[in-house]
């Protein structure tokens, strides 16, 4: 029989449903590619997430950040609102930026460290002065990360981050030159 346009479910278990009433043995297998196809891209844009950025304020002169070397850094974190501002995260490195004194982040790209941080600065230079941008998935994601309305600093779960950061140098090394001592 030919099909109607219309499609009734079958409430007799021994037969298919209406769309395999209809469907002929040949357009089975392109239905199934293109049903496994639409799981598959809906699936895998829940699994992707947005991408760190590094937005250059003043490059550095030194060579490229690596994994084989723990680095000396300043830094200021801030929370990347969705409007586009940023607010302050209560954690920096720099008395400039409410520190007690500078003092500087030491730390070896990959080794304990939020995902978005080790894969952002090794895109940088010594020397280098940059804003980067780590969207929550690569960042604390579901986790709050300090005291809220305490002292110190205060993540919420779920936060965008924005770091400004300028890598010093190797540590135990020579300190990079940057732009401001050119």
């Amino acid at each position: 029989t030919k099909p109607t346009g219309t499609f009734s479910v079958s409430t007799n278990p021994h037969t298919f449903s209406s769309v395999n009433n209809i469907m002929t043995p040949q357009l089975r297998p392109l239905f199934l590619l293109v049903t496994l196809l639409s799981f598959l891209a809906n699936t895998m844009s829940f699994a992707v997430a947005k991408e760190v950025t590094v937005e250059i304020q003043s490059p550095g002169t030194g060579p490229p950040v690596t994994a084989s070397h723990r680095y000396q850094s300043h830094v200021t974190l801030y929370i990347s609102n969705a409007d586009g501002t940023k607010t302050p995260s209560g954690w920096s490195t720099r008395q400039s930026d409410g520190a007690a004194r500078d003092a500087p982040f030491a730390f070896q790209p990959g080794v304990g460290l939020i995902e978005g941080w080790s894969e952002g600065v090794l895109k940088m230079n010594e020397g280098e002065r940059s804003w980067l941008g780590v969207p929550s998935e690569k960042g604390y994601g579901a986790r709050s990360m300090g005291s809220q309305g305490g002292g110190g600093f205060w993540i919420p779960a779920n936060s965008d981050l924005l770091f400004d950061i300028e890598i010093l140098g190797k540590e135990g090394g020579a300190r990079a030159a940057t732009k401001q001592d050119l």
